[in-house]
């Protein structure tokens, strides 16, 4: 689509023709034709940044483990890595599992029964029924 594009205008034709003739907005034939121009090629090219560490894969059985034992600690999981051979750090585990919705959340406090307290809530239930 985009070569046809970069096609057209260089037949001459504008970029409302353009737009009209392929079903496209006005601002996309610019769009396009500005990066024909300035970079030479209409190709998506690679994003800045370094590439993620954790490999697709790895994430998938990351993610099983925690779904499977969800108490386990990111520090624990980044041990577990480097058993494995992969060096990552526990703020990018996180991360990972953040994009996966599976957020980390402390458990609510049970309070401590002693046998006291339980003989007492039992005789106090049985005593209301």
């Amino acid at each position: 689509m985009r070569n046809k594009v970069v096609d057209m205008y260089q037949s001459g034709k504008g970029y409302t023709a353009i737009s009209k003739a392929l079903g496209l907005q006005r601002t996309t034939v610019r769009a396009i034709i500005h990066k024909w121009r300035k970079l030479g090629t209409v190709e998506n090219l690679p994003r800045s940044g370094r590439p993620t560490k954790i490999t697709p894969r790895a994430q998938q059985r990351l993610i099983q483990e925690v779904i499977k034992e969800p108490r386990t600690t990111s520090k624990e999981q980044q041990a577990s890595r480097t058993s494995v051979k992969v060096s990552v750090h526990d703020s990018t585990i996180r991360k990972r599992l953040g994009k996966n919705c599976i957020h980390g959340r402390v458990p609510s406090q049970k309070p401590l029964l002693t046998k006291k307290n339980t003989k007492a809530c039992l005789k106090f239930a049985k005593k209301i029924s």
